[in-house]
This record gives structure tokens, sequence and C-alpha cells, in this order.
């Protein structure tokens, strides 16, 4: 056999060597994912018939998840946090919502945002029991100076420093008394306390003097009229006319308060023995 015989036998010879390990190749990898294939169908299958499994592989999926997370950055996070924040863009509100809210955070030096929430708030809740939404605003800026955390000696709590223990039964539809320390929950219990003190007493005044506890009292220690007095001002503020700032922004809150001299025989009313500790 020539050399030129022997090259062109060597050269049928490597294509058919090729061509064989290739045909091999392809053969194992075509049945490796037709045997995946069909191991991830029955698996689907199974789960679809068992939905305990199912769910229990979400659960291990899901911690193993966290986990990691934790193991990376040394806490948990949680994407629904933004829905249980009490805050909104100021931007978003009708003007003049949006000019009591910037109002008031200069002012009292709280953020817009978590304000622009409760200004919302208060005119939808004020609207429905038709309550001035400014007078609500008034009465929080006097209690609390916006602190929705605050409490005062006797236990009046939150933005509007509603007396929890006294009015316990209101926070029943909100899941109960530690309820008062949500912003929005404590406003619309607060208004509604304030609109039946309002409604005994027979006009603003009175129901102010009812709120803060001194009904039976010869006087409220300036209470109503500081409330009506911030009032007035968020009423301008809410039409966009210029008020000056104090240079100490922030009102006390009512528990900070001076007490006023009680009567001998006066006995705090039931809506919040809040002025005996002013």
């Amino acid at each position: 056999m020539t050399v030129s015989a022997k090259l062109t036998a060597l050269q049928r010879g490597t294509r058919t060597f090729v061509g064989d390990v290739a045909e091999g190749f392809f053969e194992i990898t075509h049945n490796g994912f037709a045997l995946v294939g069909l191991t991830v169908v029955c698996a689907a299958a199974m789960l679809a018939a068992r939905p305990d499994l199912r769910q229990q592989g979400e659960e291990q999926l899901a911690a193993w998840a966290m986990a990691r997370q934790v193991a990376m950055n040394g806490f948990e996070t949680d994407l629904g946090a933004i829905d249980r924040a009490t805050a909104a863009n100021p931007r978003d509100l009708p003007r003049e919502q949006a000019n009591v809210a910037l109002w008031i955070s200069k002012k009292y030096k709280v953020a817009p945002e978590p304000l622009a929430a409760l200004v919302a708030e208060a005119y939808q809740v004020g609207q429905r029991v038709k309550l001035d939404p400014t007078l609500i605003l008034a009465v929080m800026a006097v209690e609390s100076s916006f602190n929705p955390f605050a409490q005062s000696p006797v236990g009046a709590q939150g933005l509007m420093q509603v007396m929890t223990h006294i009015h316990a039964d209101k926070y029943q539809g909100f899941g109960g008394h530690f309820a008062a320390f949500d912003p929005v929950t404590n406003l619309r219990v607060g208004v509604q306390v304030l609109k039946e003190c309002i409604a005994r007493a027979g006009s603003i005044e009175g129901g102010l003097k009812h709120y803060v506890g001194a009904a039976n009292l010869p006087t409220d220690g300036g209470y109503a009229a500081k409330v009506m007095a911030e009032h007035a001002r968020l009423y301008q503020a809410a039409k966009g006319r210029p008020l000056p700032l104090p240079a100490d922004a922030g009102l006390r809150a009512a528990s900070q308060q001076p007490a006023p001299p009680a009567a001998p025989q006066a006995a705090p009313s039931a809506e919040g023995i809040k002025v005996a500790a002013l």
C-alpha cells in the first residue's frame, strides 16, 4: 500500500471514530435530558397530588432563603414593611392639605411624609363626622405635638392622648388597646371621643373642656383656648396664607401644662382625668 493510500485510510478511520464519539455523546445527553424532563414531570405530578408536600417544600425554600439573607445582612428584611408605614408624599395631596402638612412639618419639626398621611386621614374622617379637619389636627398638636408614642402620667396615649383604659372598647375593632400607638387608629378613636364630647356639651369649646377631662372643673387651664388658637392658625395655613413660625417650634403636650385650680367638690369627668395631671 502506498503512502497516499495509508493516509487516506487513516483519515477515514479518524472521521469514523469522531463520528461515533459524537453520536454516542448525543445519545447520552439526549437520554439524560429526557430523564431530567421525566423526573421534573413526575415531581410536578406528585406535588400537584400532594399539596402538603408542596407547602412543606415552599416553607423549606423560604426558610433557606431567609437564613441566607440573615447570614449575608445580619438581619431579616421585610418587603411588606412599606405597607405598614404611615406615610405619603405631600405632593400627592390636594393643595389645601399639602399646605397644612408642610406648615405643621416646619413648626413641629416632624417629617412631612407621615404628616401627609395624617392630614389626609384627618380630612377624610372630618368630612365623615362633620368636624373641621384643622380642629382635629389642632387637638393633636396641643395634645402630643404629633408624637404618636406620647403618654401622659395618667395614661393618655398617642397622638390624640386618648385615655386608653377608659376607651378600651373603642379599640376592640382595631385589634385591642395596643392599637392606641398606631397613628391612624389613635386619630380615629380620638375623633370619636371628641365628637361625643362636643355633642354632650353642645359646643366645640365645651366639648374640648370635656375632652381634656375638665367638665366638672371651674377651668380647663386654658386648654380650649390653646386648641382654638391652633385651629385658627391651621385654617389660615390651609388657605395658603403666610404665618410666622415661633422660634421654639412646637407646643408642649397637654400633659406638660400646669395644673388648674380645682373646686373642692369637683370630680374629673370620665372622658379623661387628664386635666388632673396637667
